[in-house]
């Protein structure tokens, strides 16, 4: 049997959940962060502990304009610094959120924690591109 990986949260996904239980919190509807939660610790983490791969390439997203396009060829080129494979930053969907994550020396470093309806992930806010600069 394979050895199960290290999954760690890095400070941007810790924001990202703080910003969760806070909206959730002012929605009144501290259960569902709690679900969160108990999801997160109870199927996401032992799945990408045992199958890192699972989740879908970020990268292989259809882009429908150039700026889109360029920003994209951006992003592989800074990823190449980090990861052996562009295709190391991966998602994992849930039912109501998207988990950027990322599989680098034997650790899957979760990055950033988003609801479906936020339009993308903000690679800026976490540090990504800036530790690919």
């Amino acid at each position: 049997m394979a050895k199960k990986l290290v999954v760690k949260l890095t400070a941007n996904f810790e924001r990202n959940l703080a910003d969760i239980e806070q909206f959730l919190t002012g929605a009144e509807a501290p259960q569902a962060f709690d679900g969160l939660v108990d999801e997160l610790l109870g199927t996401v983490i032992p799945n990408l502990e045992r199958f890192p791969s699972m989740g879908r390439p970020f990268l292989n997203r259809a882009v429908g304009s150039v700026e889109a396009t360029n920003a994209l060829m951006a992003l592989r080129a800074k990823l190449k610094a980090v990861l052996a494979n562009p295709d190391g930053l991966r998602e994992y969907v849930m039912d109501h959120f998207l988990v950027l994550y990322a599989q680098i020396d034997g650790n899957v470093l979760l990055l950033s924690i988003k609801h479906h309806r936020q339009l993308s992930f903000d690679f800026e806010a976490h540090g990504v591109s800036k530790s690919l600069s």
